[in-house]
């Protein structure tokens, strides 16, 4: 029984499954760090509404530090991937080898930054004076465990980059399990609230961080993890082509804290608290959705960058149709699922009726347009795994640009809960827009027009 998958040779219908559904697993077991935490937290009694709102409010800055694991994760494995497949082991060892040093820098520095300035990010990102106190805990403890989140994530990219995407998904399967034994026992055994769900995830992410580090140093890997002293020139192609799924994931912080800011300014004392809290269950759904689709494009792109590191492009088209098969069968199942069944997602996290009959609306109103966002997802990561950055950015961009335009107008004219409709909004315009760009752009690329000729590694 084979151990590792041939990028080059296997079938890429069973390629594409066997890379892509791992990955999507542990995308979705991913996202249970954040949600766990946030249904343990909204059933604290008494303060459970309030306290959910306040890590609801830390969201932005999660998302801005995981960003950060993206821009060294994915630039770093897709120039190994492409290496790997021009045979060029060398090289490759050397993008790893960089990648991992340079995350540890930015991880330690990121951590004394947003330490020093976590108390002016919460008040501009939307916490009130009820909810701030939670929110101030659970980031002063989550951000001091930066190191581990980032460190885990990142380098989980070339453990599936290599063949072995069932490693891949045990490294979040490993921290998603320990978080979930870990919560009730903090938060409610030993009465640590807020703190303890913090403290959870924490310790949850650093045992990821081991598992990966273990892994990628075991001699069946191909190429092991290894130090070095950062090189510029490899760093910048790393960044180079990192950036783009580094920015996609940073503005969606500033979408997070647009919409908490909207729904404070304009619900006012009385309502603003309760939309957000109602948002932070919305949102959490939608990871639901957005990351194991995430888990499909991202599996796949060290198959697109290896083929087109080895002038595969007949295997190239093969992937890009059958991971937009896979995520168009998802996202229309999980549309159906926001119709008729969302009520049993909102009633674990809260068994208040104006906060249950809120979020459940919220929930079918993001989700209108969620179908067409799978093209937008499969068409910006595969143009990210082929190179074309500037491309792939502009088109998320675009996309977060409407978004963020739309939840700020929205209220202007209607009552501050349409901010909700900016979702689908920007998703369904975007998604037209990115298929129109892949018509005409995707041909052109693959005849060897924009190709990565300055690799030079």
């Amino acid at each position: 029984m084979k151990k590792t998958n041939d990028f080059g040779r296997d079938s890429i219908p069973l390629l594409v499954l066997k890379i892509s559904i791992p990955f999507m697993i542990a995308q979705f077991v991913n996202v249970l760090y954040s949600i766990v935490d946030r249904i343990y937290v909204g059933n604290i009694p008494v303060t459970g509404a309030d306290a959910l709102a306040g890590v609801g409010v830390c969201a932005p800055i999660v998302t801005l530090l995981s960003s950060f694991g993206t821009l060294f994760g994915i630039g770093g494995s897709v120039l190994f991937s492409v290496r790997l497949g021009a045979g060029d082991e060398k090289g490759a060892r050397k993008i790893l080898a960089n990648s991992f040093t340079m995350m540890m820098i930015v991880s330690l520095t990121l951590t004394i930054v947003f330490l020093l300035t976590k108390e002016y990010l919460l008040n501009w990102f939307g916490a009130s004076e009820v909810t701030f106190p939670y929110a101030d805990t659970y980031m002063t403890i989550y951000t001091a465990g930066t190191f581990f989140a980032l460190i885990s994530m990142g380098m989980n990219y070339f453990i599936t980059a290599q063949g072995f995407p069932l490693l891949g998904m045990m490294t979040t399967l490993i921290g998603a399990v320990i978080n979930i034994v870990l919560d009730p026992v903090f938060i409610f055994l030993m009465d640590m609230g807020v703190a303890g769900a913090a403290v959870a995830t924490v310790l949850a992410q650093t045992s990821s961080c081991t598992f990966v580090l273990l892994t990628l140093r075991r001699k069946k890997m191909q190429v092991p993890l290894g130090v070095v002293k950062p090189e510029l020139s490899v760093g910048k192609q790393i960044v180079k082509i990192g950036f783009s799924p580094f920015l996609i994931f940073a503005t969606d912080s500033i979408i997070i804290i647009a919409l908490n800011a909207v729904l404070q300014h304009y619900g006012g004392k009385e309502y603003g608290d309760t939309l957000v809290t109602a948002a932070t269950i919305v949102q959490s759904y939608m990871l639901l959705i957005t990351s194991p689709m995430l888990g499909i494009t991202g599996g796949s792109q060290p198959l697109i960058s290896y083929n087109y590191g080895a002038n595969r492009p007949d295997r190239i088209r093969k992937t890009f149709f059958w991971v937009l098969m896979l995520c168009f069968c998802f996202t229309s199942v999980m549309f159906l699922i926001s119709r008729v069944a969302p009520q049993y997602f909102v009633y674990i996290f809260t068994d208040n009726p104006e906060y249950q009959e809120l979020a459940i609306w919220g929930i079918q109103a993001f989700t209108l347009m969620i179908i067409p966002l799978s093209f937008q997802y499969v068409i910006v990561d595969g143009l990210t795994a082929l190179g074309m950055t500037k491309t792939s950015l502009s088109l998320s961009l675009i996309r977060k640009s409407l978004y963020f335009g739309a939840t700020c107008i929205l209220p202007l004219f209607f009552s501050a809960q349409t901010a909700f409709y900016a979702e689908p909004i920007a998703d369904g315009t975007a998604a037209c827009l990115s298929c129109c760009v892949f018509f005409f752009v995707y041909r052109k690329y693959l005849r060897g027009k924009g190709r990565l000729k300055d690799i030079r590694l």
